[in-house]
């Protein structure tokens, strides 16, 4: 079977965010993942780690002001200091919790600067944390986003993920493939997943349409589980989808699906 972990920002929401760690051992994952832990200390999440016997697998680097609806600034001409900064606050955290991978959400393109110099920062930005975070031996994802969830974000297809981890270069920039992000913006979902294994260090899933549990939409999830495994892919898949009802009701298509 696959080796599922919990995304605790989408999973168990009905319960405080230090509960969640519990309630995703209690249902038999053995990996978590969230989008964040600055809020909290991370002795305080280490310590919910180590009690339910987890591994943390993922989380982002910090990614603006997220309330105000920032996706990232890495493509931010005017924030490259701030997100210096965020990278070493990320591996702070991450060396503190034990986490191999990080993942830059890359932002929306701010309006009114020309493609070139957005590029230019980008490329720049993630040279930067890729080197910073293979001196801690830590890999760093860069993930695509379909433009209907989050319109504008500089990122949206796989290929152009490849051509900037290309770009930028380094032993450690990986891809983050999301599998709902990739339905909606291009599908070819097998192929991809064939072609790009290597490049690929975490994959994340949800259904379409709706970003529900796997089986509520039109994706084979128990043909890409076994294509994904006879593909060479040994990571973690992260479930972060939003339960139709509550998490836990919605559980068995782990046992229904992933065989």
């Amino acid at each position: 079977m696959p080796r599922f972990a919990a995304n605790l920002t989408m999973l168990f929401t009905e319960f405080p965010f230090l509960d969640r760690f519990e309630r995703a051992a209690r249902a038999g994952f053995r990996g978590v993942e969230f989008l964040f832990p600055y809020a909290f200390q991370a002795r305080d999440i280490r310590a919910r780690l180590e009690q339910f016997d987890l591994q943390l697998v993922l989380h982002n680097l910090p990614a603006g002001d997220w309330d105000a609806g920032e996706r990232g600034i890495a493509c931010h001409p005017d924030r490259a200091s701030e997100f210096r900064e965020g990278v070493e606050l990320a591996v702070e955290y991450a060396k503190a919790l034990g986490v191999p991978q990080l993942n830059c959400l890359v932002g929306k393109r701010p309006s009114g600067i020309p493609d070139d110099v957005l590029r230019a920062t980008l490329v720049e930005n993630l040279h930067h944390a890729a080197q910073r975070l293979k001196a801690e031996d830590i890999r760093l994802l860069v993930e695509p986003i379909n433009q209907y969830d989050i319109p504008g974000f500089y990122l949206s297809r796989t290929d152009q993920a490849l051509a900037l981890i290309e770009e930028v270069g380094g032993d450690n920039l990986f891809l983050q493939y999301d599998i709902y992000h990739a339905q909606r913006t291009e599908g070819e979902l097998a192929e991809t997943l064939r072609r790009h294994v290597k490049r690929i260090a975490h994959v994340q899933i949800a259904d379409n349409p709706g970003r529900n549990e796997p089986g509520s939409g039109e994706i084979n999830f128990p043909f890409l589980f076994g294509h994904l495994a006879r593909s060479g892919y040994a990571g973690w898949i992260g479930c972060e989808y939003k339960p139709a009802v509550s998490t836990e009701l919605g559980l068995g298509w782990i046992e229904q699906l992933a065989k």
